[in-house]
């Protein structure tokens, strides 16, 4: 009944097709950029610096992001993020077809991607929070779950055939494509005065720190918004540790990557599929605690085994146990969090989270150097285990701050 009540709703239908063509062409360039980047350079150090650099312009952005969600409608700030990547690549594809691979040209890439996918979540998610009631939010994250791993995983088959037939200057043709399409999605979608939810035009209360001091003031809320960037990071640091796993450890080439990759995905769809259904059922605390764990059960036998099938069905609970958590997270924050502050807030667990990743991927690539890709995956256990404990630690969320 929520599905139905949801998909008639005309800005939440285009915002949701828009948002699977997006992941989709995100998905190219994610998988694409760190396979090429291993091939070009043979060094998962080049690897984690590529994904330093991206998660890096991520936290540099967040403060922005956030003061540009909240101040102006969402839909046209969702609409740039998609425009202002898809320009920049059609010189970087250019660039790349006609003089090869550059690492300064994959610099610029990282810049633009990290950059605008910051900005992109702070928007998205705050625009559902704005023009959707308490009631759709645990649905209406699960069908944007779905569409966002409907795309990765995609994604991740398709690129790893395309870089084995053809190059990666072809996916950075593609993705710009992608958002030129979604881009025209957002920007058909019907003017609405909830996009922008500011109450009032005092500058302090518009500016980051104002977002900030609105958290510190909440402890449960606080806590939970770190907690959400566990999975983030942990993704981030598949990243670095998928593409050297398959090459050095499995011993197979850009095809299975692109196998273990989409099954990451399904995971994530599955979760879509299933996590609205169980929180109508369960509490958020007991979900949470549930899919850490399961999270940290499939990356410890990533450690000690190696074997394709293994490996893809193991990638898969991590994308269910990520996904899930995401779905979860979301729709406890977007009830306990004001409208005025959610782009900021959003911005704030965002950007800490690429601080962190970043500094974590550059580590992890010279690690991995040194003693094995499987050894990135111990840490991502050990992540998954604070999250675990943490949430175990916080008490039941029920009604807003």
């Amino acid at each position: 009944m929520n599905g139905l009540k949801l998909w008639r709703q005309t800005g939440f239908r285009n915002f949701l097709v828009a948002d699977m063509i997006g992941g989709f062409g995100v998905g190219l360039t994610t998988v694409g950029a760190n396979w090429y980047v291993l091939q070009m350079t043979h060094s998962n150090q080049m690897v984690g610096q590529y994904l330093t650099i991206n998660v890096l312009a991520g936290f540099f952005m967040a403060p922005l992001a956030g003061i540009l969600t909240d101040r102006f409608a969402r839909q046209s700030v969702i609409l740039w993020t998609f425009l202002g990547r898809a320009l920049p690549m059609v010189v970087i594809a250019g660039l790349i077809a006609t003089t090869g691979f550059n690492f300064g040209t994959m610099v610029v890439l990282a810049i633009i991607t990290g950059a605008g996918w910051i900005t992109y979540m702070a928007a998205s998610r705050s625009y559902i929070q704005a023009i959707l009631p308490d009631e759709l939010l645990g649905a209406a994250n699960s069908f944007v779950e779905v569409s966002l791993q409907v795309g990765m995983f995609a994604a991740g088959a398709v690129a790893g055939l395309i870089l084995n037939v053809t190059g990666f200057a072809v996916i950075l043709g593609l993705n710009v494509a992608l958002f030129i399409v979604a881009a025209g999605l957002i920007k058909a979608i019907p003017k609405s005065s909830h996009q922008s939810v500011s109450t009032t035009t005092a500058t302090d209360s518009l500016s980051f720190m104002a977002g900030l001091r609105y958290l510190v003031v909440r402890p449960v809320v606080l806590s939970l918004g770190l907690i959400s960037i566990l999975p983030l990071i942990v993704t981030q640091l598949f990243n670095v540790s998928a593409p050297d796993y398959v090459a050095t450890i499995l011993k197979a080439n850009s095809v299975i990557y692109g196998l273990v990759d989409m099954g990451y995905g399904l995971g994530g769809l599955a979760a879509g599929l299933m996590t609205g259904w169980l929180l109508a059922r369960r509490h958020e605390k007991t979900l949470m605690m549930g899919f850490f764990g399961l999270a940290t059960l499939g990356l410890f036998t990533l450690v000690g085994m190696r074997l394709v099938p293994l490996t893809i069905g193991c990638t898969f609970l991590l994308g269910l146990s990520n996904s899930a958590l995401r779905v979860i997270i979301n729709t406890v924050l977007m009830t306990q969090v004001d409208p005025q502050y959610m782009g900021r807030a959003t911005s704030i667990w965002n950007g800490l989270s690429q601080l962190v990743a970043g500094g974590a991927a550059t580590l992890m690539g010279i690690a991995n150097d040194a003693w094995g890709a499987n050894f990135g995956f111990l840490w991502m256990a050990v992540i998954m285990v604070i999250g675990l404990i943490w949430s175990g630690w916080l008490p039941r969320f029920e009604s807003n701050d």
